[in-house]
């Protein structure tokens, strides 16, 4: 089957797949808050719909959480997955929105035009990119150019309860020759990107409890044990002056960089300090001696994501705190195991508490890290699909963030997986005011259907 007539299909219906896009974009699917379960409920029928509406049977299948949607096209070629999600985050802070995340809109700005919205890049965007170029295969030749099978999650942004166990039961129903996943970003403006190592998480809470309540400063303060102390002592501690972590054990099974692949991210040519400049910084803050894309991309981490005592609001209260709570996490690459992990944070977090504290721990989920065997010829095929159709050549990249689903896929699946996104660094996915290119939705449809073509020619 050809594939220029697909791409100029591609090219002539813009307008309405955007329309379709935003469409889908007003669905509050948020998936951590229970008063919109009724939300993920309609984004899951709608998914369906629409799948159906190509072709797929598509159906809606219960969890204990979130309904995950699974679609089949049936048909000739090489067996593929594709995976996506379509639950958002919450909206929070509302008022730094410039207008209601749920009711999208598609805005020039002066780097372009996006498409504004809660869920436009993470990953409803992403996800439609991959619903559209089989949208035109179908229109155009009547059928797709190759054995797919479309899952959706609905509980991703909330930790993905259901998944493992839906893996498990449903393995036959969704195993094929390799996973597609679209839940990551391109590497700059010009260059696409195909995933090849993920970070695991570790989440931690801590709650180090002192006195039975808030006391008044003047009357304990030097007597009593603080918590906000203790807390603060441990947190200093969890890295040396290098910027190595303490945990003992912590880097059992890091690996090092491979000289190749070392060679491979040079040749990105990353800018540092442009990386950080966008955001307010000037310094890397990782570990001495490693490179920039090192730090982010296959050096682990620990960091502090929360921290509160006593009193926060406005003006001052004289207050020794009853409590101190702190939200660490650990980003995990390689052989590194979460749960050893987890459990000499806790041993040393626990001996540092002085005998009139106590401290309680809260388990935020543990993963490990996920690594892609690039040697099945699926990565080069769609390594130069990608290359066609964006100005520089695709490039195998790490990412520092974790998407679990990549590493089940190959624990439940028995199957490698390709994460290959158009996200941008400035997407301000989990944020206020949250944007896709439209340039990324428009390229990003013609490069899955590019790769689609490359992956059933490769197979004939």
């Amino acid at each position: 089957m050809s594939l220029e007539p697909v791409l100029t299909a591609i090219d002539d219906a813009l307008p309405r797949a955007t329309d379709r896009l935003l469409e889908l974009l007003r669905i509050p699917s948020i998936s951590t808050d229970p008063a919109y379960a009724a939300e993920c409920d309609r984004a899951a029928d709608w998914l369906v719909a629409d799948l159906a509406s190509i072709g797929f049977e598509a159906s809606k299948h219960a969890t204990p959480g979130r309904p995950m949607v699974v679609a089949h096209s049936g048909g000739d070629g090489p067996r593929l997955l594709f995976y996506g999600h379509y639950d958002v985050q919450p909206v929070d802070p509302l008022t730094l929105w410039k207008r209601d995340p749920f009711d999208p809109a598609v805005e020039e700005t002066p780097n372009g035009t996006v498409i504004r919205g809660r869920g436009a890049s993470d990953d409803k965007g992403q996800l439609m990119t991959f619903v559209e170029a089989c949208r035109a295969w179908k229109e155009v030749h009547g059928s797709l150019p190759a054995n797919i099978t479309i899952f959706f999650e609905g509980e991703e942004e909330s930790g993905s309860p259901s998944l493992v166990p839906f893996l498990k039961e449903n393995a036959d129903l969704l195993r094929a020759d390799v996973a597609l996943i679209c839940d990551t970003g391109l590497f700059d403006a010009n260059t696409p990107a195909i995933v090849t190592q993920l970070r695991g998480l570790l989440g931690e809470e801590v709650v180090i409890t002192g006195p039975s309540k808030d006391l008044h400063s003047g009357s304990y303060g030097g007597i009593a044990m603080n918590p906000a102390r203790v807390l603060s002592r441990i947190i200093a501690d969890l890295h040396d002056d290098t910027g190595r972590v303490t945990v003992p054990g912590f880097y059992d099974g890091v690996p090092e960089l491979s000289n190749e692949l070392a060679a491979a991210w040079d040749d990105l040519n990353f800018d540092a300090e442009a990386f950080l400049d966008a955001v307010g910084l000037k310094f890397p803050a990782g570990e001495q001696g490693r490179r920039p894309l090192e730090m982010i991309w296959s050096r682990p981490t620990c960091e502090v994501n929360g921290l509160s005592a006593g009193y926060t609001g406005d003006g001052f209260k004289t207050v020794l705190p009853s409590e101190a709570r702190a939200k660490i996490s650990f980003r995990l690459v390689g052989d590194q195991d979460p749960l050893a992990i987890r459990e000499a944070f806790r041993a040393q977090v626990r001996a540092a508490i002085p005998a009139d504290c106590s401290v309680e721990f809260t388990s935020h989920g543990a993963s490990a890290a996920g690594q892609m065997t690039t040697t099945h010829p699926a990565f080069d095929q769609a390594r130069k699909a990608l290359s066609d159709e964006w100005p520089q050549a695709a490039a195998f990249v790490g990412a520092g963030g974790s998407i679990p689903v990549a590493a089940y896929f190959k624990t439940y699946l028995d199957m490698d997986a390709m994460l290959i996104g158009f996200g941008k660094d400035d997407d301000q996915i989990h944020s206020p005011n949250e944007k896709y290119d439209l340039s990324s939705f428009h390229k990003g449809t013609r490069s899955w259907a590019r790769i689609l073509h490359a992956l059933s020619e490769g197979a004939a």
